[in-house]
């Protein structure tokens, strides 16, 4: 690949990306402003560097987080979680230990629709919400 069409193919990507975050930033913002309550102070954090860093996405904590990024040819969504051993699918012959983070890639088409972008967030939120003892105080 010459250098000429690689610079064009990185342009191209940042622009799907920059294209990407003006459909998903309202989202975004909509779970900062929900989520502020439920998190640890200084959380959840909106990142939002396409033109230089070529990425974009929320972090609820240090261990999840929904980032959209680029390698200069594709764009990329990445989840990142905690796996906990609360479900039947930890059993010897598929061992899995509590706690231990993991995360997802997955290759983002420009012609995902909204509602797929809302489902890839709301997997993230499933798993933040369904943490074992995570307790919320409230007062009412």
């Amino acid at each position: 690949m010459s250098a000429e069409s690689a610079s064009t193919s990185a342009a191209s990507s940042v622009a799907m990306l920059g294209r990407l975050r003006d459909r998903m930033l309202p989202m975004l913002e909509a779970v900062v402003d929900e989520y502020k309550t439920r998190s640890e102070p200084g959380y959840p954090v909106l990142m939002d560097n396409v033109e230089f860093g070529g990425y974009f996405g929320i972090m609820l904590d240090p261990a999840y987080g929904l980032y959209f990024m680029t390698d200069g040819e594709r764009v990329f969504a990445q989840i990142n979680m905690v796996g906990w051993r609360n479900d039947v699918r930890s059993s010897a012959n598929k061992e899995r230990f509590s706690g231990t983070p993991f995360g997802g890639v997955r290759p983002v088409p420009e012609t995902l629709s909204n509602q797929q972008l809302r489902n890839l967030l709301s997997e993230l939120l499933a798993h933040w919400n369904l943490q074992p003892l995570m307790i919320h105080r409230t007062d009412s």
